[in-house]
């Protein structure tokens, strides 16, 4: 094994090889709350349906968490993400060709199973081939590169729908899928034998498995720090990925060029936000050696403000109101600091079930927030309420639940190991 990091042109073509594959793995997050109008008005779509129909993707990307942290360990990167690219293709597919949710939920539980792996493996990979120095870095721009696929599956998407509709996006998509694996698979072939320990040696095989993830869960740093990842997170991107787009058009009254449009300033500004944290992160943030803001302290400030803003979304319904969105993605950005945080907190040997595990939390709180918003939409409704209230009182429980999982954040004793 080779000890000096990848540089030069080797280095760019590992980082697009997987940055690709997370800008299509976010944009296949995000489309729904683009093509929302179009499945509803196409196979008559309830609320708790399309709920249920965006969820498949988290349900089937958070099953996988577990078992890919073995696999990263066990087969790399490459392999492990190549290979699972093409369920993703399959499901893009599948989703393309289906005319009943029962078809479009397999294909999207399909593509949920498929990316699963698109940031994990690059964090996998960039430990083993780069210079720690350049993994804070080489994370924001990962972090950049998706938010680059939701702001395509924004104004882009939408322009497009009119001439080849949602099922020639996801045809496109699946091609897009067979040619990232494909560049996975052979174009990273000599960075992963020059560069990293074989995948198939005896010390991969002997990486603790189910012991490892007792260790995680069961610590209380980690549950202070993943329910941030259940609860928070999982909401935000519910919000993301599906409710905003709803939000826009049944509350503020915006045509479906507008909410577009109000979506991709959300994502627009998420990615803004990555890039000035990755500027001001490894300026500001404590670490060994060096005086700072503890990771724990910016986070509760930043989500207290996510959650005031959240509460004004729900009392102004001002033409302007919908820049509030834009203040809150603003807000939310530092909780993208706790994943990496939290790894730092485990030996180095665990680092990769770390990501899964909080990962797993993540996509399952997802998972239940676009599901069971959907859920309170339709009972607020069948009891009488007008949509709009109705909507408002689902918001109003994500809100009211992310201020007392703040106040219990706050309020824990857990304290971080120091593993760095």
């Amino acid at each position: 094994m080779k000890t000096f990091p990848l540089q030069g042109r080797a280095a760019i073509r590992v980082f697009l090889c997987f940055a690709s594959g997370y800008l299509l793995s976010y944009a296949l997050r995000a489309v729904n709350a683009v093509i929302a109008p179009s499945l509803i008005a196409e196979l008559h779509l309830g609320n708790a349906d399309l709920g249920l129909l965006s969820s498949a993707y988290f349900v089937s990307f958070g099953c996988m968490q577990l078992p890919l942290g073995i696999w990263l360990d066990q087969y790399g990167a490459r392999r492990t993400e190549s290979t699972l690219l093409l369920f993703a293709a399959l499901g893009a597919a599948i989703f393309a060709m289906s005319h009943s949710l029962l078809g479009l939920w397999i294909g999207r539980a399909l593509i949920g199973v498929g990316v699963s792996a698109c940031l994990m493996a690059s964090f996998k990979a960039y430990r083993q081939w780069f210079a720690p120095q350049q993994q804070s870095q080489l994370a924001s721009w990962m972090l950049v590169a998706g938010t680059s696929g939701a702001l395509i599956a924004t104004v882009p998407v939408n322009a497009a729908l009119p001439a080849i509709g949602w099922r020639g996006v996801f045809w496109i998509t699946s091609g897009l899928l067979l040619l990232v694996a494909t560049a996975l698979f052979f174009l990273l072939k000599d960075a992963e034998q020059s560069f990293s320990t074989p995948v198939n040696s005896t010390s991969a095989g002997k990486t603790p498995a189910a012991g490892g993830y007792r260790e995680i869960f069961s610590d209380p740093y980690f549950r202070r720090m993943g329910m941030l990842g259940f609860v928070v997170q999982g909401i935000f991107v519910a919000f993301q990925t599906l409710w905003a787009g709803p939000w826009m058009i049944t509350v503020l009254g915006m045509d479906k060029n507008a909410s577009a449009q109000a979506l991709f300033m959300l994502n627009l500004v998420l990615l803004l936000g990555y890039l000035a944290l990755g500027w001001w992160a490894p300026r500001k943030i404590a670490a060994p050696g060096r005086a700072g803001w503890p990771v724990p302290t910016v986070v509760s400030i930043g989500l207290a403000g996510s959650i005031l803003t959240q509460s004004l979304i729900l009392l102004i319904q001002a033409d302007w109101a919908w820049m509030l969105w834009l203040l809150m993605a603003l807000f939310y950005t530092v909780l993208t600091l706790v994943q990496t945080h939290v790894c730092l907190t485990f030996p180095v040997s665990l680092s990769g079930r770390v990501s899964t595990a909080y990962n797993l939390l993540m996509f399952v709180g997802a998972f239940s927030t676009q599901w069971g918003v959907g859920i309170a939409i339709d009972l607020f409704q069948s009891a009488g309420w007008p949509v709009v209230s109705a909507m408002r009182a689902s918001f109003g429980v994500c809100v009211l639940i992310q201020a007392v999982i703040w106040l219990l954040f706050v309020t824990s004793k857990a304290k971080a190991r120091d593993f760095h």
